[in-house]
């Protein structure tokens, strides 16, 4: 095993028998209580329609930015890659779900759309502090020529583009949390096709240019929230965190509590990518408990409870806590390689 070495302990690891499908101690398949989103044709055809009209579409507003000198349309453009990053990180996820693990990557290769998410989160951030200095420049100078005209066209072919790619994804599994999440990013980038409508249209009828780099601006908040949401929870990933909605010391008490245990130590939950939590642990049993019952009873508690259906559950023999070589004080998490 790599990141945990037991052989400190006494373990029987004889429910370990990595040649079968089922073995006491790791299941892996878990498929009464697997929370896993279903990866369905549907789903992937919906995420790559919307995926192809989001990004073909952020290239027409680059392009109308610049020839109507609109950095409002630019700005949108950028939340539009925001769009079309969580689109392309879903379609990822249901193609590469699809892969089956090798010799070298025993948990496939699902842990690759985080990595493409980091990547995307970063680039996002440094969009936004260019739209930010672009828009302050602008504002000192006083300076920018803006034609209304084709700044508005872009904008209303903008709304009815993000319209069609909403009501595509809508032809989806809108409970699945891929799909639900792009359509909020959907939601997102309407409202900036709108607000690029209204800027062109008091430009237009006023020639007061200054709400362009304002409106920018204020476009380039959603970028930062979206870029800043993708990069904390990719580095979490990535630094193999607890997942947001799991409590360490929670999940703790719960297993502790579970007839036949008597202790529960060298706990670790983290992720293997969004949606897929995993863990490993040791318990003590209590005098005279089943290991097999105990076993079973702590991994059907951490599917039902904490949808963590992938769990490596060790037995220390000898009915006391060890040292665990990981620092403790603060709950650590590690991938279990087999």
């Amino acid at each position: 095993m790599t990141a945990h070495d037991h052989s400190t302990h006494d373990h029987d690891h004889s429910g370990h028998d990595h040649g079968g499908d089922d073995h006491a101690g790791h299941d892996h398949g878990h498929e009464g209580h697997s929370h896993a989103p279903a990866v369905s044709n549907t789903n992937e055809k919906v995420v790559l329609a919307g995926l192809v009209l989001t990004a073909g579409f952020m290239v027409v507003e680059i392009i109308g930015g610049a020839m109507s000198g609109s950095l409002a349309l630019i700005a949108d453009a950028g939340h539009m890659l925001t769009d079309a990053a969580a689109l392309a990180l879903a379609w990822t996820g249901f193609r590469l779900g699809r892969r089956a693990s090798d010799g070298k990557r025993t948990f496939g290769y699902l842990r690759f759309e985080v990595v493409a998410g980091f990547v995307n989160a970063l680039a996002l951030l440094g969009l936004t502090v260019w739209i930010v200095y672009e828009a302050a420049m602008r504002l000192l100078s006083g300076e920018g020529h803006i034609l209304a005209g084709p700044m508005l066209a872009v904008a209303v072919a903008g709304l009815v583009v993000n319209g069609l790619v909403f009501f595509i994804l809508t032809r989806g599994d809108k409970e699945h949390i891929n799909i639900k999440g792009a359509m909020l990013h959907v939601v997102g980038d309407l409202l900036g096709s709108v607000a690029a409508i209204g800027a062109a249209i008091v430009i237009w009828l006023t020639g007061w240019t200054p709400i362009d780099p304002i409106l920018s601006v204020l476009l380039s908040a959603l970028i930062l929230r979206s870029g800043w949401a993708l990069l904390k929870s990719s580095l979490n990933i990535l630094m193999e965190g607890v997942p947001g909605n799991v409590v360490v010391d929670e999940v703790r008490g719960a297993l502790s509590s579970v007839e036949g245990v008597k202790a529960i130590s060298h706990m670790h939950i983290w992720s293997i990518t969004s949606g897929k939590p995993a863990a490993t642990l040791e318990l003590s049993l209590a005098d005279g408990a089943d290991a097999a019952a105990t076993t079973e009873r702590v991994k059907a508690v951490l599917a039902e409870r904490y949808a963590i259906g992938h769990a490596t559950v060790e037995i220390d023999w000898r009915g006391s806590v060890g040292t665990c070589p990981l620092p403790q004080a603060v709950p650590q998490v590690h991938a279990h390689s087999h």
